[in-house]
């Protein structure tokens, strides 16, 4: 009987230290990620619309799209180059480092912004586009559990480029095909309008 107290212990104890070795570590993801501010900045918050800031991204999505290039599921020669070296353990820090950091406002066209939050809010019923905020949240805060991500306050350029990604099939890791099932009924000022409300929402 003590033995197997004394063994229920051990593997207790050994359960938490493998916890230990694969749980995220935000400030170990800081200085993993001095590679990724060239393009994605320090904080994640992205000066450049082409691409995409990742700061208060959900931690489980930058690591699904991580392992995505890494498998070459999602491609791009620049993101590939840089986690081909990446272990789990890395991508996970990272993840936590950038989900922990605030996004920053952005640009969009006000112009378009009703346009796109009818999109967004209703679907579009005549090419049966159903309503992004379906799966990404009324307030585009996405679903972590289900990997969605957060949408708001992304670059327009990047919200369109990866839409219209998705709707040539040259974008192919959305879970089911949703994404792609969506956007192929799009046209390009729909992708352009959604794209800006999603921009202008903090």
């Amino acid at each position: 009987m003590k033995s197997s107290y004394i063994g229920a212990i051990l593997i207790g104890l050994s359960g938490l230290m493998s916890f230990a070795l694969i749980a995220a570590d935000s400030e170990a993801g800081k200085t993993k990620s001095a590679l990724c501010a060239g393009c994605h900045g320090v904080d994640g918050n992205s000066v450049n619309g082409v691409w995409p800031i990742l700061a208060g991204q959900h931690a489980s999505y930058l690591m699904k799209q991580m392992k995505n290039f890494k498998s070459a599921e999602r491609t791009d020669p620049i993101m590939q180059g840089m986690v081909v070296a990446l272990s789990d353990q890395d991508m996970q820090d990272i993840a936590a480092y950038f989900a922990s950091q605030k996004a920053k406002p952005v640009a969009f066209d006000a112009a378009l912004v009703a346009q796109g939050e009818n999109i967004y809010r209703g679907g579009i019923t005549e090419t049966s586009v159903a309503a992004c905020m379906a799966c990404h949240s009324p307030g585009a805060t996405g679903n972590e559990p289900a990997k969605y991500p957060s949408l708001k306050g992304q670059h327009t350029e990047y919200l369109v480029a990866q839409l219209k990604k998705f709707r040539d099939g040259s974008r192919t890791n959305d879970s089911g095909s949703m994404m792609r099932g969506v956007a192929k009924r799009m046209s390009d000022g729909e992708i352009m309008a959604v794209a800006a409300y999603i921009s202008a929402i903090q």
